[in-house]
């Protein structure tokens, strides 16, 4: 029998055995600690244990099991708490009481729990891998859809169990393949290091609508793209991906705490249930997966939780639906791998992260995609990763090689968190690469001049920067008229359009629609405003008006279901802009 060796925190070595392969999962110890081997020489196999290793001792047995570190998917996943590895939190708060028992051994999904199946297939039919076989309500939002798994080759139908009601582990349909009969339940096992095949990767060009101007308008995310929110210390990383939990337009949400404080994962657990899904009606918690690994759980079940989270993510992606993950955040799981990488005495790379970080991070943001399935359907996973640089600094490693591979980059700004701006989403140091693919749906769904539009408001941010440095050095007072005007239009996009109020009723979501129209109105007051000053009038007389003011207040005084208003509100405007050039209609 394989004995401990060496115990190194979660790092334990096995001398002088042959019995493991790499990534298999094994049990450690008289606990049965579960864990995985991350290293195989001829001298020691080396293993990393996911739960804490005090008390455990050299001698005791290490047992493989074949197979490698996997995920349990299948019905009971919604509206679970898991833990990094795949264990509910609320089964093993019944077992071991509020702080999780080390070999505290559950099932990840309740084998008890019966489900109302209908079967999808016939004897005589044939079944290809990711293909649907059954499927039963989940949740009253979700149909859970169960599919022949990827790694069977396939085979015909010989027998298929009646509609009606079956646990997790009950057989419902037996196939005759070519290495016998196999027999299909509920559910499957999948490693989680290993990303689920598709039929084909699709262009990324619809968005992932947010209802967050700044973020909708200014550096938008595709569906089955990649997000980085980079941020200092409470700056709105966690608040802003709960807005993204809250709001976009995905059917299912994974939210993975990863090594983030308990008291936000209670904040979390807390909000969703309390919160109605706008889309259903029901409660937001029945399209959502936690995954909660916080700070005082083992280091390494850290480092698996994204994983995890990813797994769960395309198995849901593979069934045909647009899949969100919030995953806050990678800095902490990158700091597991620090750790981990000094203990197994690996070559220190830039500030003690391992040279592998950049190759590890790159594999996590892969595993997005918008994606055509094996089953024939279209799926997504867009993946919106936290990353918590220290000091707000962006040039910390983390940080710069997660911009390296994602191409929506949305940069939190500690002065305007300060500043009670929020989402404190910095327009000029953020962008998104989406821009140029999302073009036509923008145009062909919202507005035809929709990234004309967008265009000008940005040009009007970068053209206000610029000008703030003369500002900050020789005031405000030697700038001519038209770049008064100018900052002060700036104004009204910052504080009007991209600030926005959660607690709002009309504010907390933004249709694209209400969004364009917010848009035109400010770059109507502008063209008016230029026309005016042009006629003679002063920076001051076109305040003077008021609509300055009043266009700020649009976005709570315009309710998101009377667009017609706007109208109302531009025939007003130009009136008074009229009346302000002596009775000459400006801008006509």
């Amino acid at each position: 029998m394989d004995k401990i060796y060496s115990i190194n925190g979660p790092v334990v070595k096995v001398k002088n055995s042959k019995s493991f392969s790499m990534n298999e999962m094994v049990y450690v110890g008289k606990k049965k600690l579960i864990a995985e081997v991350i290293s195989v020489s001829s001298e020691f196999t080396t293993i990393q244990v996911y739960e804490g290793t005090t008390g455990l001792m050299p001698g005791e047995p290490v047992v493989g099991t074949g197979a490698a570190m996997s995920a349990t998917l299948g019905p009971g996943i919604i509206t679970n708490i898991f833990d990094g590895i795949e264990r509910p939190l609320r089964d093993l708060a019944e077992l071991t009481g509020a702080f999780i028992g080390d070999g505290a051994a559950v099932n990840s999904l309740d084998t008890g729990k019966k489900y109302s199946v209908t079967l999808k297939v016939k004897p005589g039919d044939r079944l290809a891998a990711g293909q649907i076989y059954a499927a039963c309500p989940e949740t009253a939002s979700v149909e859970h859809r169960c599919m022949l798994s990827p790694l069977s080759h396939g085979g015909e139908v010989v027998w298929t169990a009646p509609d009606g009601e079956y646990t997790v582990n009950d057989t419902v349909v037996k196939l005759k393949t070519d290495a016998g009969e196999e027999e299909l339940t509920l559910c499957q096992r999948w490693p989680i290091r290993t990303p689920r095949p598709v039929a084909e990767r699709l262009p990324t060009d619809k968005p992932l609508v947010t209802g967050q101007r700044v973020i909708d308008t200014i550096a938008p995310v595709a569906k089955g793209g990649t997000a980085a929110i980079p941020g200092g210390f409470g700056t709105g990383k966690t608040m802003t991906q709960h807005q993204f939990a809250k709001w976009c337009d995905a059917d299912i949400i994974v939210y993975i705490g990863c090594g983030e404080r308990g008291n936000e994962m209670t904040q979390v657990l807390e909000e969703f249930s309390e919160l109605v899904d706008p889309r259903t009606g029901k409660p937001l918690t029945e399209r959502t997966v936690l995954i909660a690994n916080t700070s005082n759980m083992p280091v390494s079940a850290r480092e698996a939780s994204i994983y995890t989270g990813i797994t769960l993510a395309e198995y849901y992606r593979d069934m045909g639906y647009h899949i969100a993950i919030m995953a806050d955040s990678t800095s902490r799981w990158a700091e597991a791998l620090r750790e981990l990488s000094g203990r197994l005495e690996e070559m220190p790379a830039e500030e003690g992260f391992p040279a592998y970080l950049p190759s590890r991070i790159s594999e996590f943001y892969e595993r997005a995609g918008y994606v055509k399935t094996l089953s024939g359907s279209e799926g997504s996973v867009t993946i919106i990763g936290a990353v918590s640089p220290q000091g707000s600094d962006f040039s910390e490693p983390v940080t710069q090689n997660t911009k390296r591979f994602v191409r929506c980059f949305l940069a939190l700004d500690k002065n305007l968190a300060y500043a009670r701006h929020y989402p404190a989403i910095n327009w000029t140091t953020s962008y998104s690469e989406y821009i140029d693919e999302l073009a036509d749906y923008y145009n062909k769904n919202v507005a035809s001049d929709y990234m004309e539009v967008r265009q000008q408001i940005s040009n009007i941010l970068v053209e206000e920067n610029k000008l703030m440095e003369i500002v900050k050095l020789m005031g405000s007072d030697v700038l001519p008229d038209d770049q008064k005007l100018l900052i002060e239009t700036a104004r009204i996009v910052r504080v009007g359009f991209l600030q926005q109020n959660a607690y709002h009723k009309d504010d907390t979501y933004v249709p694209l629609d209400k969004q364009y129209r917010m848009m035109t109105l400010i770059l109507k007051f502008f063209e008016l405003g230029k026309a005016a000053l042009a006629q003679g009038i002063t920076v001051s007389g076109v305040l003077g008006t008021g609509w300055a003011e009043n266009i700020i207040k649009v976005k709570y005084d315009i309710p998101n279901d009377r667009p017609e208003m706007f109208g109302e509100y531009t025939e007003r405007m130009e009136k008074d802009f009229a009346a302000l050039s002596g009775g000459v209609t400006v801008g006509a």
